[in-house]
């Protein structure tokens, strides 16, 4: 039996185990994709996908045209890069001080309890935001209200809306993000520190000196990798919070191809939205993959 075949029966079981994954991505991710043609069509549903009229490039000369496309795709990126930079601060931030913590039990609750809102849904938490934004009833505006500042409508004001989306996701997602740069920390050599504070550097210039020059190479590595991510404003949130009063500043590419196709039933010109998006998208990640592969080396294969 040759190497080849002793290496097959040892690893078909693993090769197996991937089949169950492999068909749900065929069936979620690859199948759909024929729903493409449905950007050139007119698409009428009593006809279907292959009996409805082919167009061309219509949809597309209709997006480029049409007048609120300009302030949607601003709106995406404005909120993406927003949430970008503050995913990526708070984050390192919250590493670094719980990384100074000297009792165990305290960094390990504090990890858990900020952990938690990572693993509940946008349908449950937008609830508790409109409870607590609510210009009437909610806490936060009670409190305001304390120094006399008069309620403020957060989720329905344009002023508001794009930095409430921001604080909440990370809010969110700041926890879960912290596990990263709490891993890149213990690759640190203690030994830096006990040099640096031999030379009569406090904490202070030992993170900043040590912490922050040993943290670089991943901050570097996941803000290359985020810039993929620049279109991807968050569906689930701003569409759990939003309203018709935020339209302006809160309609991101994502929920306004949901309106057009879902809502208004314009099937074909979602569509079209939809394709751009995932080419622009596409082009962005390839960048992103190649940028953290000549910045930091790193690579998927």
């Amino acid at each position: 039996m040759n190497a080849l075949a002793r290496m097959w029966k040892k690893e078909w079981p693993l090769h197996f185990m991937l089949v169950p994954g492999i068909v749900l991505v065929l069936i979620f991710s690859y199948v759909p994709m024929a729903g493409i043609i449905m950007a050139f069509q007119k698409y009428v549903p009593n006809k279907g996908l292959f009996g409805s009229p082919m167009i061309g490039w219509k949809n597309f000369d209709l997006l480029m045209n049409y007048p609120d496309i300009g302030r949607v795709f601003f709106n995406t990126i404005y909120i993406a890069v927003m949430k970008i930079i503050a995913g990526l601060v708070v984050p390192v931030t919250i590493a670094i001080l719980l990384n100074e913590l000297r009792k165990e039990w305290m960094k390990r609750t504090f990890q858990t309890l900020v952990y938690l809102p990572h693993f509940m849904s946008w349908v449950l938490l937008s609830g508790i935001l409109v409870d607590i934004l609510s210009p009437s009833a909610g806490i936060l505006n009670q409190f305001l209200g304390l120094f006399g500042i008069k309620p403020i409508f957060f989720l329905g004001d344009n002023a508001w809306f794009p930095y409430v989306m921001v604080i909440s996701d990370v809010w969110k997602e700041f926890g879960f993000g912290t596990i990263v740069y709490l891993a890149a920390l213990t690759s640190i050599n203690p030994s830096l520190y006990e040099a640096a504070e031999i030379d009569g550097a406090g904490r202070f210039k030992q993170t900043l000196h040590v912490t922050l020059p040993g943290m670089l190479p991943i901050i570097i590595l996941m803000l290359t990798l985020s810039i993929g991510n620049v279109l991807n404003a968050g569906f689930d949130q701003i569409f759990n919070l939003y309203g018709p009063a935020v339209y302006e500043s809160g309609d991101i590419i994502d929920t306004f191809v949901y309106r057009l196709g879902i809502q208004q039933a314009q099937f074909g010109f979602a569509t079209a939205v939809g394709l751009l998006k995932s080419v622009v998208s596409f082009i962005l990640i390839s960048c992103s993959y190649l940028l953290a592969y000549r910045i930091a080396n790193y690579r998927i294969f």
